[in-house]
């Protein structure tokens, strides 16, 4: 199984996975536009594209949602809040298909779970895909590393995992603030600190790469999250940052 972060960051997310032939997408917080040029740099092996997930209707994760799904021809999943705060219904699409957290989707080669985060949003959702025997993790846009997030991230191959922001960049930050403490609530975003302590306790022999995503462009630093992220990694596995504006190659999970 492949994975490519076409972009992570407060301006944009989407992600695809690959397993043999097969792509599904998860959030499409570009234009349309720009996600076929990231597709394409990030040099992700061709597939045919079998579905949609959106993790909550921010449109940060959605807005690009109805053209993905209208190019490709394939289904929308996501739970009923997300797909109605997304407006996709009554769009002309080739399907929307609605899960509940706690339930297990197959879509061709993949099993994806989805599972409850907390976060702002009508009914947000965390995934794990597994294809070929490999585990993907991906949990974005939460303020509380809960144990049911933990349960669901442990064994994990790779890990797409939120590392927002930094704690006196947010205080010191020139955000109103409402909206400071929007983010460092329990429904906001997890902190760098905070996402370390989190990323320690679901760490195993055989997890190969975490990738700090949706940093903050105005509170933190892709150097900050990555020292962070480092400190619990010891050289024992990757660490990369996801980029806003361009893709980062494709890697192996």
């Amino acid at each position: 199984m492949n994975l490519a972060v076409l972009a992570s960051g407060s301006s944009g997310n989407a992600l695809a996975v690959e397993y043999r032939g097969q792509m599904l997408f998860f959030d499409a917080g570009l234009s349309g536009k720009q996600h076929l040029l990231r597709l394409e740099s990030s040099r992700l092996p061709k597939a045919d594209p079998v579905g949609l997930f959106l993790s909550h209707e921010h449109g940060d994760h959605s807005r690009a949602a109805g053209i993905l799904a209208r190019k490709w021809q394939i289904p929308v999943f996501g739970t009923e809040g997300t797909i109605h705060g997304s407006r996709l219904v009554g769009q002309k699409l080739h399907g929307l298909e609605y899960f509940s957290n706690g339930d297990t989707v197959q879509v061709g080669h993949f099993t994806v779970q989805p599972w409850s985060i907390s976060h702002d949003a009508r009914d947000p959702s965390g995934f794990t895909v597994t294809a070929g025997g490999r585990k993907l993790g991906i949990a974005t846009d939460m303020g509380v590393f809960s144990p049911l997030v933990q349960t669901m991230l442990e064994g994990c191959h790779g890990l797409v995992f939120e590392f927002n922001h930094d704690t006196d960049m947010l205080w010191n930050g020139s955000y109103p603030w409402p909206l400071k403490q929007r983010i460092a609530s329990g429904e906001g975003h997890l902190s760098n600190d905070d996402a370390a302590e989190a990323l320690a306790l679901i760490v195993h022999e055989e997890l190969r790469f975490c990738v700090a995503a949706h940093l903050s462009e105005e509170n933190n630093t892709a150097d900050l999250a990555l020292k962070t992220c480092e400190q619990v990694a010891e050289g024992r596995f990757r660490v990369l940052a996801g980029k806003p504006y361009q893709a980062l190659p494709f890697f192996e999970v």
